[in-house]
């Protein structure tokens, strides 16, 4: 899913494991963090001026394009933060989540042009940005040891709304860009060729939208026990992946 709502990570364990890794992955991982809070938050002033400026959302994604597919490519670290152990969460799950964000920015909404103006557009983008500010500064502050309750308790609230929310906006994306794809037959890959393979893009979309039954109600589970053990102190005995 695209939610950025991954958990697990080494920001959330006990004080114990927080000790364990090593000074210069604590460094780094505080330097993303900020770095990346810094990032969404450029979005937001930027989305809020545009509107103030506008009055209307239409050509808010191509003034904010280039910030947003940086911030959100950068985020292929984290799948590397968890390959290499400094983050203790599943490669998978956070693969998922990372790959899907970037498949909606780079591959959905900045190749299909023609949507960049649709008001499911605005929503997964305000989505993405609340969501994305309240993460990575809950996992700034946790580092720094000093983690304010009002981002602790929006870190483990916010997403009961957000999550289905965003979800919505990035499947009517998807499918305000079907019939532009299948018109035009892009990123499709016809026979004959040289390579004797073909590939249809309208079909690919329609698979990636039925992957949200089975995967978005996981991740929201996921989710919710994350927040009955963090709020509420419930113990979940999980298997490892």
């Amino acid at each position: 899913m695209a939610s950025g709502e991954d958990d697990g990570s080494v920001e959330e364990k006990d004080n114990h494991k927080k000790r364990t890794i090593s000074p210069f992955a604590l460094a780094w991982l505080t330097f993303y963090n900020i770095a990346m809070t810094a990032g969404w938050m450029v979005l937001a002033v930027a989305m809020i001026r545009f509107y103030f400026e506008k009055g209307t959302h239409k050509g808010l994604y191509k003034s904010i394009s280039k910030t947003l597919k940086f911030f959100q490519t950068f985020a292929v670290l984290e799948i590397l933060h968890c390959a290499v152990g400094i983050v203790h969460t599943s490669v998978i799950v956070t693969g998922v989540q990372v790959s899907s964000r970037i498949f909606m920015v780079w591959f959905v909404t900045n190749s299909i042009k023609q949507i960049q103006n649709e008001e499911s557009v605005l929503l997964f983008l305000v989505v993405w940005t609340v969501t994305e500010i309240t993460r990575y500064s809950f996992y700034t502050f946790n580092l720094l040891n000093h983690l304010p309750y009002f981002i602790k308790w929006a870190r483990y609230n916010l997403f009961i709304i957000l999550y289905p929310v965003g979800v919505a906006g990035e499947l009517m994306t998807i499918y305000a860009a079907l019939p532009i794809v299948q018109k035009s037959g892009m990123l499709s890959v016809r026979l004959p060729n040289k390579y004797n393979v073909s590939f249809d893009y309208y079909y690919f979309l329609i698979i990636v939208m039925i992957s949200y039954i089975p995967l978005f109600p996981q991740l929201f589970l996921h989710m919710l026990r994350q927040r009955r053990k963090v709020l509420h102190g419930e113990v979940f005995v999980e298997k490892d992946d």
